[in-house]
């Protein structure tokens, strides 16, 4: 099921990587976030406290490779969000 979560990344407004994920979530503009199972403990649960505060589901990618292929980057990413563009 992650894997198909995955594909909004493709055309969605994101956010990509774990200091631009963290602030989307303070700033309440997550809608859900994705975090790699391979990314750091302490990054990992960082992320999950914040979300469970805040009430924003968590979807979890294999890799950080897989994440960041999913956001459309060459690299690998640890953190990304779906965002709500406020205009």
């Amino acid at each position: 099921m992650a894997a198909m979560e995955l594909q909004i990344l493709k055309t969605a407004g994101k956010t990509v990587g774990i200091k631009q994920t963290r602030k989307a979530i303070r700033q309440g503009s997550a809608e859900v976030v994705f975090v790699a199972r391979d990314a750091d403990k302490k990054i990992l649960d960082e992320i999950e406290e914040l979300c469970a505060t805040a009430g924003i589901k968590v979807v979890y990618a294999e890799t950080k490779r897989s994440l960041g292929k999913a956001c459309g980057i060459e690299v690998g990413a640890a953190a990304a969000a779906v965002i709500t563009i406020h205009s």
